[in-house]
């Protein structure tokens, strides 16, 4: 659907939100709940997501009498991909959804979206803060350039609490990290100095591939009888 006017929004809306005027959505940009593009000539242009989150925005002043400060809230962590929250309640972490041995080529990318604190890990993997910090300090997790945590630190803080159940820490699971290393390092071998498109393809097979094969060997390994 084709970017809108400001005032082909608010014809949009006016059914369901009867008080919407262009005032009142140029009020919420100002308050930095909307970030609408700007035409070239200025004038605002409004996608489908922004329509969507003017009535997020609308339904919880309406249907919850939210403060804009909370609504404020509520978006940024939505943001992260974290589940909003309300007043009475803070977001949390949803659940990072399986993960199967043999995903398909586009599943290695999915759920890049999620960004999580390292409290906000914590609470959702069951891991002390010190834990955490100790598998940040081995290797296992490794937070992005603003602090955060991706849904591939969800998983592995979530392995690394069910395997701390069977007393291996942090300094244990070094090893694991060793050898991601070393398949990296096979990876790029095999990659070379493929660019575009082509090289994300090739990028998605060669994670699938070596999944598939280190998940053969380690459960070929355990099936083995003595």
């Amino acid at each position: 659907m084709p970017a809108r006017t400001i005032g082909a929004v608010v014809r949009e809306l006016v059914e369901e939100f009867p008080d919407v005027t262009i005032s009142k959505i140029r009020f919420l940009e100002a308050e930095g709940l909307l970030t609408p593009e700007r035409a070239p000539s200025g004038y605002r242009r409004y996608g489908p997501d922004d329509v969507e989150r003017l009535r997020y925005v609308l339904r919880a002043q309406r249907d919850h009498f939210w403060p804009l400060r909370v609504i404020k809230e509520a978006l940024a962590a939505a943001d992260r991909g974290l589940e909003p929250g309300g007043p009475d309640h803070p977001p949390w972490v949803p659940e990072a959804g399986p993960d199967p041995d043999l995903p398909d080529a586009a599943a290695v990318r999915a759920g890049q979206a999620l960004r999580v604190t390292a409290a906000e890990l914590g609470r959702a993997s069951g891991l002390e803060p010190a834990a955490v910090a100790e598998l940040v300090e081995h290797g296992l997790l490794a937070p992005g350039g603003d602090g955060g945590f991706d849904v591939q630190a969800l998983r592995a803080a979530r392995a690394a609490a069910g395997l701390a159940g069977f007393g291996l820490e942090a300094r244990h699971l070094r090893a694991v990290r060793v050898a991601v290393d070393r398949e990296l390092g096979l990876a790029e071998q095999v990659l070379g100095p493929r660019r575009g498109e082509d090289a994300e393809r090739a990028t998605e097979e060669v994670a699938r591939l070596l999944l598939a094969l280190h998940a053969a060997l380690l459960r070929s390994a355990l099936e083995r009888p003595e």
